[in-house]
């Protein structure tokens, strides 16, 4: 009798939970992706848990948080991807996986599973934000690269006659595929659409938020508004990008001895001294000394 009421219990369980579980998945909203890019690939694996946790938990993020991750997402070209509400929904979903796995792997060793669960936990919520810093500072880095040879394109154009946006429509054609086409695509849409030329220009470096790119863009809106010559300005601009270029260049390559230290303080150095001092720690032995 006990043990039909406990498998009772137990399928009443089970239906109760397909029942809610329907009802939870029923409840989230269709996403319309039509004008969106492809999510980024831990995104893409968890889409549907993504969308759940998003439509029944995106109230735990608070208005200043939805702010910074947009202005984040745009910095990474990733507000195309994401909505502020699904990326908030990926560090939930990473916070839960890595906490699970790790408390998991340390309790099958014998090690305290709660402490480490609770380490992966907060490190799991901020491992989206560490991926979305990284891939900004990537994207900089290339569109740092791909800047003075634009530059050059864009000034080529225009000292032939052609306008700043017919600049830079050939400058984009001639451009290998990259963030900083991705964007100049983006505000000549935004030209073409009827958004002043100058707006545009003052919209992309607040998406972008870059120095290289921000001293461009005011340096071309100031010379659209006084009505001088674009090619000298462009010029100044595209010499000046690349001298910037070569002294990251020339830093990276002085900080490269100190960055070296580590590695061979605690990894070549020991295996350098157990190498020599090994022959000699046996001889001792072996002398009786």
């Amino acid at each position: 009798m006990l043990e039909l009421m406990v498998s009772g219990m137990f399928a009443a369980t089970i239906v109760l939970f397909i029942v809610s579980s329907r009802r939870i998945v029923a409840e989230v909203p269709r996403d319309d992706r039509q004008y969106m890019d492809p999510p980024p690939r831990f995104y893409r694996v968890t889409w549907p848990l993504v969308l759940i946790t998003a439509h029944h938990f995106g109230w735990l993020m608070r208005e200043a948080s939805s702010v910074r991750i947009r202005e984040s997402l745009r910095r990474a070209g990733q507000d195309y991807t994401l909505t502020p509400a699904q990326f908030f929904a990926g560090k939930l979903l990473a916070m839960a996986m890595v906490a699970l796995v790790l408390g998991s792997i340390m309790a099958w060793i014998g090690q305290s599973a709660v402490t480490f669960g609770l380490a992966g936990a907060v490190f799991g919520f901020y491992w989206p934000e560490i991926w979305l810093r990284d891939m900004a500072k990537s994207r900089n880095l290339r569109i740092l690269k791909g800047l003075p040879f634009f530059l050059d394109i864009v000034t080529m154009a225009v000292e032939a006659g052609l306008n700043l946006s017919s600049a830079l429509q050939q400058a984009v054609e001639k451009m290998p595929p990259g963030p900083l086409v991705v964007e100049i695509n983006r505000l000549l849409r935004e030209v073409r659409a009827g958004k002043p030329r100058t707006d545009a220009l003052r919209d992309m470096a607040a998406r972008l938020d870059f120095g290289p790119i921000n001293s461009v863009v005011s340096a071309l809106v100031q010379g659209e508004m006084m009505g001088s010559s674009l090619g000298p300005i462009l010029r100044a601009q595209s010499e000046q990008r690349r001298t910037e270029r070569f002294q990251r260049a020339e830093k990276l390559a002085l900080e490269a001895p100190v960055k070296m230290l580590g590695p061979l303080i605690f990894c070549i150095f020991p295996c350098t001294f157990i190498v020599i001092g090994f022959p000699i720690v046996v001889q001792i032995m072996t002398s009786g000394i």
